[in-house]
């Protein structure tokens, strides 16, 4: 395993280092960005509390007997972002995300039905105001399940896509009109400025490098009174915060947080407060924001209704949903 640091601090606030990783015969090469203000609120984050170390990998429960690097995982005292500190990045974003809709959905359906983003489309049609003609773009289309739910509501629906596989496979299997999608990353592409009504940002922005610049550049293209839906990992999990416990009693200074350099490559995990700073930055507002339970591991199964009513009452669930208005 080589490592070789070569620092070289830039305008951003980022300092960058070129690392060449080896791993069980594999090499990946990235680049690593010590981050020095909140990615969210523009705290320095030289006060902000290190949780532990996240391996490169799946951990499991006893992390400590696998192979492999870590990165240090920290969290905002202000706004209660989490992340890693250094930010790996690869060299080609299809290291991460140039896996078939299979090899990274593993275990889930991917044929679209009518109910898929069924209550999002209803959230977002009564805090528009809903009227005939409406243009919507799902960032991160995925495999067009998104786009096939939009269009079916009746809004006239783009998608953007920066995985290759994914980009293909939507073309191939859903009924999209080519020039309704386009392949590329959000730091990378244009639409007009004040052109959708709807923006979906839907399990995307936890896998963006910089979110605060990708979110402030997807709302100049939005409409003034528009919305943006925004759905994150929550900073407030319950079952993360009992694991990293664990972690702890054991005597390890290990945390579950984020997977950065491996499947499904999250970066960060937020709080409303994230948000809240951000939206005061950006002049945006928060329209309406909440945060769901979703799915409970590592628990008993008799216990996890328990758990469950637990993390409704004290919304310390899964995901945080966000809707901004412009």
């Amino acid at each position: 395993m080589k490592m070789e640091f070569n620092g070289a601090e830039t305008g951003l606030g980022i300092v960058n280092n070129d690392n060449d990783i080896g791993l069980m015969g594999k090499t990946q090469e990235y680049s690593f960005e010590e981050i020095l203000f909140c990615e969210m609120c523009g705290a320095p984050t030289v006060k902000h509390r290190i949780l532990g170390q996240r391996l490169n990998q799946s951990q499991g429960l006893k992390p400590w007997k696998k192979e492999g690097i870590s990165v240090s995982v920290k969290k905002c005292s202000n706004c209660q972002l989490i992340y890693s500190s250094p930010l790996p990045k690869p060299k080609n974003i299809h290291d991460h995300y140039g896996l078939s809709p299979e090899g990274y959905w593993k275990g889930e359906t991917l044929s679209w039905s009518s109910s898929y983003f069924a209550d999002q489309i209803v959230k977002a049609k009564e805090l528009l105001q809903y009227t005939e003609g409406r243009l919507a773009l799902d960032i991160g289309a995925g495999t067009g399940k998104g786009m096939m739910s939009m269009m079916n509501a009746g809004f006239d629906t783009y998608g953007l896509e920066p995985s290759k596989p994914f980009y293909t496979r939507i073309l191939e299997q859903m009924h999209i009109d080519p020039s309704h999608l386009r392949m590329g990353m959000v730091e990378d592409v244009n639409y007009p400025d004040n052109h959708f009504d709807f923006i979906n940002y839907g399990a995307v922005v936890e896998h963006l490098y910089h979110p605060a610049y990708c979110i402030e550049k997807a709302l100049r293209w939005l409409k003034p009174g528009g919305v943006m839906h925004i759905e994150v990992p929550s900073s407030k999990h319950h079952i993360a915060k009992l694991l990293n416990f664990y972690y702890k009693l054991v005597g390890k200074n290990y945390v579950t947080h984020l997977s950065p350099m491996h499947s499904p490559f999250h970066l960060y995990e937020f709080g409303i407060k994230s948000f809240a700073e951000l939206s005061r930055k950006l002049g945006c507002s928060i329209a309406s924001h909440h945060i769901f339970v979703g799915s409970i591991e590592y628990i008993p199964g008799p216990l996890k209704p328990l758990f469950r009513k637990y993390m409704e009452a004290t919304d310390t669930g899964m995901q945080l949903v966000v809707w901004l208005r412009k």
